[in-house]
């Protein structure tokens, strides 16, 4: 916004909406946008205690698991047998405890590959081997899974609405599922897949005998290790794509109404941006409301700039020197400001109806 300022100066009104699309970041653009800081105790995904901050904008709480459950903590630390979801269970906990009728959950950067197991056992559940007695929400004790006791599930799960922000369609199992697909970057090693796959397959099948859901081939089930699939099957959560989510929560679309001009952009503007992502998502709400849209990029890849330009979108590339990338990387702001005055000197500025 400084950066049309500097060009336009008072002649055109501006409003500021932090976006995000359910992953890193989502909390802080909440955070930004006014909602208040919550401060939870919980533990990563090894059970080492960890503080987590995540956003209430009134009776709703915006968490992302891997501010408990993330890869990012775990450094070298990556063990694919025993890393739980139990962590971002106690961030649920901690939201209905402060009174959160609708909780909003990014899943992505996680460590885990437990079904959601870990978060379910903090939330109340039991696993049972055989011989009734209780198992570690793990992948190495889940192997011995003989059935679910949902007796102590927390009843306030039932009474508030729960949404994942989920952005990938995989299954919970096979060769396009949770384990295989994402658990070689969770540290696992081809017999951790295939042994996290059968793991995955039995407390698939225990659910559907506990419950009557069987949503092993939901789209999104395979996500964050499961967490969705788990989450959806004893808590009822759904899943939408996380741009959806948090756009509707801010009320992007009747922002749009009546705007003369949308301003977004991305680190970099490439193909990706064009599934599920900010840019995509801010063009197509743009797009039916009839408002042009501006997207700078840190960088922008050519492949991008036609496809978007079809939907509506002209690219604004942060930097036209790529020697400039290392100094625009450390002062953002400033380069994010001089491409905004550079691009907006070239055009009148606009005038909402």
């Amino acid at each position: 916004m400084l950066g049309l300022r500097d060009a336009w100066g008072s002649a055109a009104g501006y409003t500021v909406m932090p976006l995000a699309d359910g992953g890193d970041g989502t909390v802080a653009a909440f955070l930004d946008g006014g909602a208040a800081p919550q401060t939870a105790r919980a533990v990563d995904a090894l059970g080492e205690p960890v503080d987590v901050v995540y956003a209430r904008s009134g009776p709703v709480a915006i968490l992302e698991m891997a501010a408990a459950s993330g890869l990012a903590l775990l450094g070298d630390r990556r063990a694919p047998r025993l890393a739980t979801t139990y962590g971002t269970g106690l961030l649920i906990a901690d939201a209905l405890n402060g009174g959160a009728t609708r909780i909003v959950l990014g899943i992505g950067g996680s460590a885990t590959t437990d079904g959601g197991a870990g978060a379910l056992a903090a939330l109340g559940l039991r696993f049972l081997d055989a011989a009734g007695a209780v198992l570690e929400p793990t992948p190495a004790a889940l192997a011995a899974l003989a059935a679910i006791d949902v007796s102590g599930l927390d009843p306030r799960l039932a009474r508030a609405e729960l949404q994942i922000a989920c952005d990938v369609d995989n299954p919970l199992l096979g060769p396009h599922g949770a384990a295989a697909v994402y658990g070689p970057q969770k540290g696992a090693t081809e017999a951790d897949v295939a042994f996290l796959d059968a793991m995955l397959a039995r407390l698939a099948d225990v659910a559907a005998a506990t419950t009557g859901r069987d949503l092993r081939a939901m789209p999104g089930a395979g996500a964050a290790g499961g967490l969705g699939w788990g989450l959806a099957t004893f808590a009822g959560a759904a899943l939408a794509r996380g741009f959806d989510i948090v756009a509707k929560l801010q009320g992007l679309e009747a922002a749009l109404r009546g705007a003369a001009l949308c301003i977004t952009g991305e680190g970099r503007i490439d193909r990706q941006s064009l599934d599920g992502k900010v840019v995509a998502g801010v063009a197509a709400l743009a797009a039916a409301a009839g408002v042009e849209v501006i997207a700078i990029g840190g960088s922008v890849d050519p492949l991008a700039i036609a496809e978007l330009r079809e939907r509506g979108v002209t690219c604004v590339a942060l930097i036209d020197d790529p020697r400039d990338r290392e100094r625009a990387m450390r002062d953002a702001p400033a380069f994010i400001r001089a491409a905004a005055a550079r691009w907006a000197r070239l055009r009148s500025a606009p005038v909402s109806t």
